[in-house]
């Protein structure tokens, strides 16, 4: 996922408070205190530690403390769980829930997991199969009651099916959502699905042949939320709690939006990318298995261990067969509701999430009883995330996620100058490319970052570690550039 200066461009500010107490060792430890003691040693060799996603071949291994990182990343708060040799073995809260205020996070405070919302409720779909209410090769039209995905000539042979709405390979429309102001109105889920006012996204459609590629669709999970609520008749935050939250035993969790009154005072408010509080805290979003679960990392953490159990059939929460399913890629990369990623003892499986206000990540091996979940209160949180995992990734001697050593080439100056120019993120964005004493930067109002060449054409970073890649005209200028093989921005 693309953050920061490559997509919504996030804050700063110095953290009000680190909670980081260290225990006093007794003279004769026990040995649980002597746990404890190691445990604490991890802890502090983590948060001092953070690590960036590529480093300089020959370069000294640039680790920064956590109290640096949060103040350049202008996050205000944010929680961490860690789990190894198949459990929880520490969760921790940083920072302040709110810039200006001195409220700490703990482990107990509430995040948006914002698309982290989305293997959850996937959780829950594959639970409904289980029961027999549902089919994952059915045409979701069979069960949809108060909306159809409307027929086109890209559904006359292929249909979209709960399958392809859980693997983002349904062909369906609308890649995320903004989620709404706490003063706006908010829609119904047939009104986003519709793209009727007072929506404030289109109107989610098939435009691809269901089944064909992978396409990332918030849209297509929305259906899956209209799908899962007509076939129960229940509201959809009290069938989440009811198939997922209770059984697995995420206490601390809700897919209610808005946020009950009565849980406000546990939630840490959403920051922009200035550092400055979102208005009204934060968004609510009734795109609720897309992007509407508040949580905290120690029960993600939790969501986590039941999907190992149930891979190794010691869940009763779903089979091991439908658990290897959710597991096995479906498009390259992605499961039913999952994201997938490395081979044998470095496969993994997780997901990341991006609110208004909030970034959060969270990944666990198939082997070992391990992984982590980081969730921020700032826009550029996710940078944040990613130096934690891979700071626990080294201190845990995990098979992947540590840094990625990268060669420098030495490139001519006057092909470097060829890539000077202003590039469009999107409408009104701009991200401004400069050649300064034989370097070339990227950069914004934010602030620029050095790109170090692996070739002529393809260059990183090791501030916020994107792969940036040049392509160049007929008349050998820089036309666009490709932002981690994702974002095509062209030159203005």
């Amino acid at each position: 996922m693309i953050n920061c200066r490559f997509q919504r461009c996030l804050p700063f500010l110095v953290p009000a408070l680190l909670l980081a107490a260290a225990a006093a060792r007794p003279a004769l430890p026990s040995p649980s205190q002597q746990d404890a003691a190691a445990v604490e040693a991890r802890i502090a060799r983590v948060e001092s530690g953070l690590l960036p996603a590529f480093v300089v071949a020959g370069q000294p291994l640039p680790a920064k403390p956590l109290s640096q990182r949060m103040a350049e990343m202008k996050t205000s708060g944010f929680s961490v769980a860690v789990i190894n040799n198949g459990t929880i073995e520490w969760a921790k809260g940083y920072g302040a829930t709110e810039t200006g205020t001195v409220t700490p996070v703990t482990a107990q405070t509430l995040f948006q997991a914002a698309s982290i919302s989305k293997p959850v409720a996937a959780l829950a779909a594959l639970r409904l199969v289980e029961q027999g209410k549902l089919a994952l090769d059915e045409d979701v039209n069979a069960k949809l009651a108060s909306w159809k995905v409307p027929e086109n000539d890209f559904t006359k042979t292929e249909k979209v099916t709960l399958r392809r709405l859980l693997s983002h390979s349904a062909g369906l429309t609308v890649h995320g959502f903004g989620g709404y102001a706490a003063d706006a109105p908010v829609p119904t889920l047939v009104q986003v699905l519709e793209g009727a006012k007072p929506a404030n996204s289109g109107a989610v459609r098939v435009d691809i042949v269901p089944g064909t590629i992978w396409r990332y669709s918030g849209g297509g999970y929305t259906v899956a939320q209209l799908l899962m609520t007509d076939v129960t008749g229940r509201p959809f935050p009290d069938l989440m709690a009811e198939l997922v939250l209770k059984p697995v035993g995420m206490t601390d969790s809700t897919y209610e939006q808005p946020l009950p009154e009565a849980r406000r005072g546990a939630a840490a408010s959403g920051h922009t990318s200035d550092g400055k509080l979102v208005p009204g805290r934060y968004h609510t979003y009734p795109e609720m298995a897309a992007a509407g679960l508040w949580t905290t990392p120690t029960d993600l953490a939790k969501f986590l261990l039941e999907i190992e159990r149930a891979r190794r059939g010691a869940s009763a929460v779903l089979s091991q067969a439908r658990a290897l399913e959710m597991t096995t890629a479906q498009k390259p990369g992605y499961g039913l509701g999952l994201s997938l990623d490395g081979l044998g003892k470095s496969a993994s499986f997780g997901h990341g999430g991006s609110n208004e206000g909030f970034q959060c990540q969270m990944t666990a091996f198939f082997e070992g009883g391990r992984g982590a979940v980081v969730m921020t209160n700032g826009d550029r949180g996710g940078f944040l995330a990613g130096e934690i995992l891979r700071a626990v990734a080294r201190e845990y001697d995990w098979p992947a996620l540590k840094p990625v050593e990268k060669k420098v080439v030495a490139v001519d100056a006057k092909a470097l100058a060829s890539f000077e120019g202003r590039y469009e993120l999107q409408p009104g964005r701009f991200l401004d490319v400069k050649l300064e004493g034989g370097t070339l930067f990227v950069g914004d109002v934010e602030g620029k970052v050095e790109l170090y060449p692996e070739s002529e054409t393809r260059f990183f970073d090791t501030a916020e570690g994107h792969i940036i890649v040049f392509v160049k005209g007929p008349d050998g200028r820089a036309d666009h550039m490709l932002i981690d093989g994702q974002l095509k921005a062209p030159r203005r």
